[in-house]
């Protein structure tokens, strides 16, 4: 089976801050990285180094041609990448000595890809696939049409959080992530709590107390305890969460299984600094003691 994951791809520049900046405030930065990014490369990479079958969809500008080699060698397939006349979407990331981080966005090329390269892209996907997608490309709702019209399973994680872009697809989803401030958005937003979503799997992230799985054809939810860890930097982490998910269930793992992975991986993930030059593989979880 493969993975098509419609996804953004950033160029991250971190700063590592004493404190996240307030309003109005001018901080020195103690240190300057730079790397590969955006929640979809994110996703991707996790994914791929989880050994599941990855198609990246999305577009880069000229000074991202690094990017593309660098998923590329991550084990991605990159074919479907398209090269824009917009530069590279970037993200501009703070991070403090608690492992929290701002981030600031610019979507540049994620923004420029065509129904013509997302269905060139789909072309070879058959049912047995699965297709992810998020909210930092455009185009989400007629890619996941398409998807689902190839009968694809489809996948959505909901982030960044933009309630009207969740409705426009909730008909479509066969699975919902999203964590659990999005989770208090979305049921604002609806009117309804996140348990009566038509989505038949629902997870919900919750940060340091693990994750919840919602199955709403059985009515029934299930607890995922985290693995305690001291955080050095938050940044993908939850993107790291959903590629492996994702690929444990590509696998033919069952959801509680998939979970417990994904969970892991995240725990791991938020001992390292930087976003998918940093994401664990999984030799790094077998090697893991934290469970």
């Amino acid at each position: 089976m493969t993975l098509y994951n419609l996804g953004s791809i950033n160029i991250d520049l971190v700063y590592r801050v004493p404190h996240l900046p307030g309003p109005g405030e001018t901080l020195a930065a103690l240190s300057l990285s730079k790397g590969l990014g955006g929640k979809g490369a994110n996703m991707s990479v996790a994914a791929a180094r989880a050994a599941a079958r990855v198609v990246h969809i999305g577009a880069v500008g000229e000074d991202g041609r690094w990017t593309v080699e660098r998923l590329t060698e991550y084990g991605v397939d990159t074919r479907f990448i398209a090269y824009a006349a917009e530069p590279t979407g970037h993200a501009v990331i703070a991070v403090d000595d608690a492992g929290e981080n701002s981030i600031l966005l610019h979507p540049g090329a994620n923004h420029a890809l065509s129904e013509t390269e997302i269905a060139r892209a789909l072309e070879a996907a058959t049912p047995d696939d699965v297709f992810l997608f998020q909210n930092e490309t455009s185009l989400q709702r007629e890619a996941a049409q398409k998807a689902s019209a190839l009968g694809l399973r489809i996948a959505y994680a909901a982030a960044p959080f933009d309630a009207g872009a969740v409705r426009a697809v909730l008909p479509l989803l066969d699975l919902l992530i999203l964590n659990e401030v999005e989770a208090a958005q979305l049921a604002e937003a609806t009117g309804q709590s996140v348990d009566t979503l038509p989505v038949r799997d629902i997870v919900v992230t919750l940060g340091a107390r693990g994750c919840r799985w919602i199955n709403t054809d059985a009515g029934q939810q299930h607890d995922i305890p985290a693995i305690k860890v001291t955080p050095v930097d938050t940044t993908g982490a939850g993107d790291t969460f959903t590629g492996y998910l994702l690929a444990g269930l590509d696998r033919g793992m069952p959801m509680e299984q998939a979970l417990r992975m994904a969970t892991k991986a995240g725990a791991i993930m938020v001992t390292r600094q930087g976003t998918a030059d940093v994401i664990p593989d999984l030799k790094d979880l077998q090697d893991f003691d934290g469970l």
